[in-house]
């Protein structure tokens, strides 16, 4: 049986690079590049702490591209200086040069160009901004046929979103920061025909990163991929940090573990909610994440993670 093919598109804070780790370890796939966003990081160490895990999992075959696309809200830098951090694990240092290439097109380039190319559609992971997906459509629209669906790690259907007043003075708290960076893409995104399977927040708030789960990482920290997760998750740990994106690709390993459930949406582009994902009837008609096997899903990274 042939492998799925999916495009990875992160946006470089800590559980992106986890959810990297954990697609790297579903055989039943095939990783056919991976494009990084300046978004909830620092671009060049984003770039950089990609290609070492990516040679420290065996996959320096998989081509890696830089995207210069551009939100119109950014990430606090407090959450994008994280990208520095991963970067200099000492895990991720042992060798002085790295195998896996930097490509030298753009990310959304790149992007483009491996959905014109593929001969058989492919699923996009997205656990960032949908900025690279709504430049290739614009581009390209034909291009539709060739996603088999996308998986987005974003958006607050029925809770609050997680861009705090703090932050963001003069926003409301509906949105996620995904949608929030460039809610004028996910707009585009969403007048797509493309099967949109999301991750919100309502679901990606049950799964807290707890000390029990570092500390059983620990307890398999021989195996490097369980070392190096467990480092990453320690670094979060003072803070109120959940496995968003790693929860969202999950679903890959086992959609059956999921219920999802189909909503009616519309996307604010502007004003106080701008980058809502707002629950409406008639709106456009989505998939999301309703409820997981939490039990499976923690014991899922380590099975994984162990490898």
């Amino acid at each position: 049986m042939s492998k799925q093919l999916v495009l990875m598109d992160h946006d470089g804070g800590v559980d992106d690079y986890l959810a990297t780790m954990l697609l790297m370890t579903m055989n039943q796939y095939e990783l056919i590049g991976v494009v990084v966003t300046p978004a909830d990081c620092y671009i060049q160490p984003a770039v950089s702490a990609t290609l070492k895990i990516l040679d420290l999992m065996g996959g320096s075959h998989i081509p890696v591209a830089e995207s210069n696309v551009r939100g119109i809200n950014a990430f606090p830098y407090l959450y994008r200086r994280d990208s520095f951090v991963v970067d200099h694990l000492p895990i991720l240092n042992q060798k002085e040069t790295i195998s896996t290439p930097l490509l030298a097109e753009s990310g959304q380039d790149f992007m483009l160009k491996m959905l014109q190319e593929a001969t058989e559609p492919v699923t996009l992971m997205v656990t960032g901004p949908l900025t690279n997906v709504a430049f290739a459509l614009e581009r390209s629209p034909e291009i539709e046929a060739k996603i088999r669906c996308i998986v987005w790690m974003g958006g607050a259907l029925n809770v609050p979103g997680n861009v705090e007043k703090n932050w963001e003075p003069g926003q409301d708290g509906s949105a996620e920061w995904n949608a929030y960076w460039d809610p004028i893409s996910v707009a585009r995104v969403w007048r797509s025909q493309i099967e949109i399977i999301m991750c919100p927040l309502d679901i990606t708030n049950s799964v807290p990163v707890t000390s029990e789960l570092v500390q059983k990482l620990g307890q398999q920290r021989d195996r490097p991929i369980s070392d190096l997760a467990g480092q990453c998750y320690a670094l979060v740990i003072p803070q109120d940090h959940y496995a968003w994106d790693v929860l969202a690709t999950s679903y890959l390993g086992n959609p059956k573990a999921f219920e999802l459930k189909e909503w009616e949406t519309e996307i604010i582009t502007s004003g106080l909610s701008q980058g809502r994902t707002k629950v409406v009837t008639g709106g456009r008609k989505i998939f999301a994440m309703d409820k997981v096997d939490k039990d499976w899903f923690y014991s899922y990274l380590l099975q994984q993670w162990r490898k």
